[in-house]
């Protein structure tokens, strides 16, 4: 008991524990592809989602020293955000299938709707103090998002129908991304002690996986396709007013996943899946601007 009261002050002193709400949203587009194989084109088909953008709301909690400047310590950070179903933009879709040359061949576009955006974040690492105000923070990184897209109306358009307009009605298509990254990154800040913190930061790693389903609802025809390695970098920054007993962070990232490669499984009217001879991938480019409010315990 007695040790355990004299741990407690020291702990209540020197780290503290914050949690609040945020809003925020993203603007960019996420990627669908499928890799030429014997076509002069890189691709054979790319299909681009956007979201411009997406609103959501969520939460953030944060552990760390009270005064990051004094000691070196730890430092954690739990961030969960979730979109609110609108459309957000266009879907288009577009296909390269010459065995002559590189020009586009088939092209269709349709209202895009976000229907579910899903985004859990996981920094953990250690703080450590510089001279004076600054200090670093080197940090492991762990992210899951889950997207899911339905493309609606719109129209075709195809070379070898000398680009006649075709309409659709309803919907025509959906996709969903599951993302899975594991990596590392640097944070670098400034805390003058009294009202403001500043903090520009780098995250980067190779080790990204998707998992992606395609249903071509017209063609009753899914794509499940599983991939990998895409490269994945993260530079942002925020500040900070430094409130009683409260944070109030504006921050501001922009992410991106490069072209990830893998395989797809196709199935055709319901009848089971098979493995598709193509090499298929995935990618995402987003700008992410979010508003937090953060109560400190």
């Amino acid at each position: 008991m007695f040790l355990f009261s004299a741990v407690k002050p020291v702990y209540s002193q020197e780290y503290s524990f914050s949690f609040g709400p945020l809003a925020g949203f993203v603007y960019g587009q996420s990627f669908e592809l499928v890799y030429a194989l014997y076509e002069p084109a890189e691709f054979l088909s790319e299909l681009v989602w956007d979201m411009k953008p997406v609103f959501y709301l969520g939460s953030q909690f944060d552990f760390g020293l009270h005064d990051i400047t004094a000691r070196p310590g730890f430092s954690a950070s739990l961030l969960f955000k979730a979109g609110i179903p609108a459309e957000s933009g266009f879907m288009e879709n577009r296909d390269w299938t010459s065995m002559v040359h590189s020009n586009l061949t088939h092209y269709s576009k349709h209202t895009n709707r976000t229907k579910q955006f899903l985004w859990l974040d996981l920094h953990a690492g250690a703080s450590i103090p510089l001279t004076g105000i600054f200090y670093i923070k080197p940090v492991l990184v762990f992210s899951w998002m889950h997207f899911s897209f339905s493309g609606i109306d719109g129209y075709r358009t195809y070379a070898h129908e000398n680009w006649e307009y075709i309409p659709f009605k309803g919907e025509v298509i959906t996709y969903k991304q599951d993302w899975l990254l594991a990596g590392g990154g640097i944070i670098i800040g400034a805390y003058t002690g009294s009202f403001l913190q500043f903090e520009l930061s780098f995250k980067y790693t190779p080790f990204t996986y998707c998992a992606a389903e395609d249903h071509h609802i017209i063609k009753n025809t899914v794509f499940r396709d599983y991939t990998g390695w895409g490269h994945f970098i993260e530079p942002a920054g925020n500040i900070t007013l430094k409130l009683d007993k409260a944070d109030l962070m504006l921050e501001y990232a922009y992410r991106r996943i490069g072209n990830t490669k893998g395989v797809s499984y196709i199935s055709v009217n319901n009848k089971g899946f098979y493995l598709d001879d193509y090499k298929t991938g995935a990618a995402l480019s987003l700008i992410d601007t979010r508003l937090t409010f953060k109560i400190i315990f």
